[in-house]
């Protein structure tokens, strides 16, 4: 397993109320996002847990893209990774976004 931490300044804080969300499976091929409003509006942090070694610099291309896109301020998001692809994990990301977005707490 590799560990991998990303923190990243941000322009606004993310829409909606909900305190959390989840989205996604882990199985082969694929990964689980859980996203948490708990950091100040100006920041995001995501942390990940894969099996997939060596990919820190395709991670990293991945969420900075993500994170330029979405603003998500105020969001820790923690993955599950089972060796997804960028473009699963892109989708998970904004899928996790536009959930806590929602009006549920």
């Amino acid at each position: 397993m590799e560990d991998l931490s990303f923190h990243h300044p941000v322009r606004e804080r993310a829409g909606g109320i909900r305190r959390s969300a989840i989205v996604g499976v882990v199985a082969s091929g694929n990964l689980e996002v859980l996203v948490e409003r708990v950091l100040p509006d100006a920041e995001c942090a995501i942390e990940i847990k894969t099996a997939a070694m060596g990919f820190g610099e395709v991670w990293s291309a991945v969420i900075g893209d993500f994170v330029e896109r979405y603003s998500p301020g105020g969001l820790k998001f923690s993955i599950n990774d089972g060796g997804a692809r960028p473009d699963t994990v892109s989708l998970r990301l904004a899928q996790a976004v536009r959930l806590i977005a929602g009006s549920e707490q």
